[in-house]
């Protein structure tokens, strides 16, 4: 027992340690390496990503930025669904763009309390409660509809993801009420329901170049600009004007008044906005007066030499007065003079040398008794009349017929013109190679537009306060009762109609005021060079309200229009003598 111990004891012992083959100072250094190795990684990997996502932005910012307003875009991106409508000089005033409708889901808004704040920070004019109480429903809705891009961005800035934006695109008409009523009007779903825009829906849906009208942006402006001034200073409840080329009948203005923004899309029902120019039927008064000498002549029943003596004051027909509107006016005149002092008595005179039949058709020659064709659809049909003794008398001067501003200048057109016939139009065309089809004898011209010059520049005519130096500037009043329901009221339809130059006609202008009232305050200038003035309105006639507007307003287009200015060549442009 004793021996086994000792022999135990005897015996080696021995153990196995592993053998570290690094230092304790290697060991480290290798952990270090490792970890410096994973950060390389990782900011290889964070670089590379920032890398990508720049990359991406740069080329999305290319497709959404500012750069997306180029042409190529628009044309590769953006189909329109309507044409442009561009004015004679290539100004567009009507033009479909891109715009956004702003929608919110309500499910993806995480905090509504601070999002309906946003939303009333960005719009203050929008109700918050409604705002909520169109999240609580949690349904899909809109938050406004066709906002520009800008806005839209500032929608996109909010950081919401509810906020979605759907591309859509809407007609814009960029000068607002300066065409409304001849531009008219489109529905929701992209269709023309008034004005050029109905009348050419097809065109300019399908057709992708412009359409070019005839009308002038500038004149445009212009005359509305004092229509409006005059509007405030006789307080009349509407008034109309057209400019037109005499030659081709291109229509290089034409305005009404009251008009509206057609940009707001409004639901036009109220009378008031009725297109006077082409819509509205009136009596025009002595207007006609004008006619009713040229159809003498071109029938042959008198030269403008003609005397007429001994006219009364006061005729009767079928038991009814016709009355002069001016006691004072000579009771023995030439047939000029019955025209340059608008005389009544003396146009029935002359009216009745041509006879009924004779008469009603060279009115209907110059297309003043039924409804014309035009480029618009809002247009009115004069009231149809039966013919006879005492309609020739009244119609001669222009009481008991009625037609448009529209038809009036047609007419004018042509008695100036040369008696050519012309078709008025809004749409520029090629009329190079079109025939004129002479409809009145060339004498006509010849002899009306001299009278016409001497209406305005002697002190014997009506219009006066339209001699404006160096345009040679003729014309007609005319002054005409309104009637409702068949009885002549108060109210007065006001209206002057200037040919110009009248030596070589181009032009011709109508102004017509709807019920004006005369103004006690308004200073008139004579142009007669006496620097004379008169203060106040002493009378409600053309001639003191429509002539004086028509006066300024081709002082202002007149340089536009490069007229020759041949009076103030021949009065004040010294000659060199031989």
């Amino acid at each position: 027992m004793k021996k086994n111990k000792n022999n135990e004891m005897n015996q080696k012992s021995f153990y196995f340690e592993d053998y570290s083959h690094y230092s304790t100072f290697q060991l480290n250094k290798k952990k270090i390496n490792i970890s410096e190795d994973r950060i390389y990684l990782l900011f290889f990997v964070f670089f590379s990503l920032i890398f990508i996502f720049t990359i991406k932005i740069f080329f999305i910012s290319l497709h959404d930025g500012n750069i997306k307003n180029n042409a190529h875009y628009y044309n590769s991106n953006f189909k329109i669904l309507r044409s442009d409508i561009n004015d004679r000089r290539g100004e567009t005033i009507a033009k479909n763009i891109r715009v956004y409708h702003a929608a919110i889901k309500p499910n993806l808004i995480k905090n509504k309390k601070n999002f309906v704040l946003k939303i009333k920070l960005l719009y203050p004019e929008f109700d918050s409660l409604n705002i909520k109480k169109k999240l609580d429903r949690n349904k899909y809705f809109y938050l406004k509809k066709n906002i520009s891009e800008d806005e839209r961005l500032k929608l996109w800035s909010l950081g919401e993801k509810g906020i979605l934006f759907e591309t859509t695109q809407t007609r814009i008409y960029p000068h607002k009420n300066l065409f409304s009523h001849v531009l008219g009007q489109i529905d929701d779903d992209n269709n023309g329901i008034s004005g050029l825009e109905k009348s050419f829906d097809e065109k300019l849906k399908f057709n992708k170049n412009p359409i070019i009208t005839t009308l002038d942006t500038n004149l445009q402006f212009l005359i509305r600009d004092e229509l409006m001034k005059f509007q405030k200073i006789f307080n009349n409840i509407g008034s109309a004007s057209i400019l037109m080329d005499v030659n081709n009948g291109e229509i290089l203005s034409m305005v009404s008044l009251p008009d509206f923004d057609i940009n707001k899309r409004y639901s036009i029902n109220e009378e008031k906005f009725i297109n006077r120019a082409t819509k509205g039927v009136y009596e025009l008064g002595s207007v006609f007066k004008t006619f009713t000498l040229a159809g003498a002549l071109n029938e042959d029943a008198l030269e403008t030499s003609t005397e007429f003596k001994n006219l009364p004051k006061k005729i009767t027909c079928a038991g009814r007065p016709i009355r002069e509107y001016d006691e004072k006016i000579p009771s023995d005149l030439t047939a000029e003079q019955i025209l340059i002092r608008s005389g009544n008595i003396g146009s029935v005179r002359i009216a009745q040398k041509i006879g009924v039949e004779k008469m009603k058709n060279f009115f209907q020659s110059l297309g003043l008794l039924n409804k014309i064709e035009f480029d618009i659809e809002e247009v009115g049909t004069p009231i149809s009349f039966r013919w006879g003794k005492c309609k020739l008398a009244t119609a001669s001067f222009g009481h008991g017929i009625t037609t448009t501003l529209l038809q009036t200048a047609k007419a004018y057109s042509i008695i100036s013109n040369g008696g050519f016939d012309i078709k008025p139009t809004l749409i520029k065309k090629n009329n190079k190679n079109n025939k004129k089809l002479r409809i009145l004898k060339k004498n006509v011209s010849e002899k009306i537009n001299p009278i016409l010059r001497k209406i305005v520049s002697t002190k014997e005519g009506t219009a006066n306060f339209a001699n404006i130096d160096g345009y040679e500037i003729g014309g007609k009043t005319g002054t005409a009762q309104k009637s409702f329901n068949g009885v002549y009221s108060r109210n007065k339809i006001n209206t002057f109609v200037a040919v110009f130059p009248s030596s070589k006609p181009k032009y011709v202008l109508l102004v017509l005021l709807d019920e004006p009232k005369p103004n006690k305050d308004y200073v008139y200038h004579y142009k007669d060079g006496s620097g004379w003035k008169y203060k106040g309105t002493p009378y409600n006639t053309a001639g003191w309200t429509s002539v004086e507007i028509a006066g300024k307003i081709i002082e202002k287009i007149g340089p536009i229009l490069a007229i020759n200015k041949i009076d103030f060549y021949d009065n004040y442009v010294v000659k060199k003598s031989n």
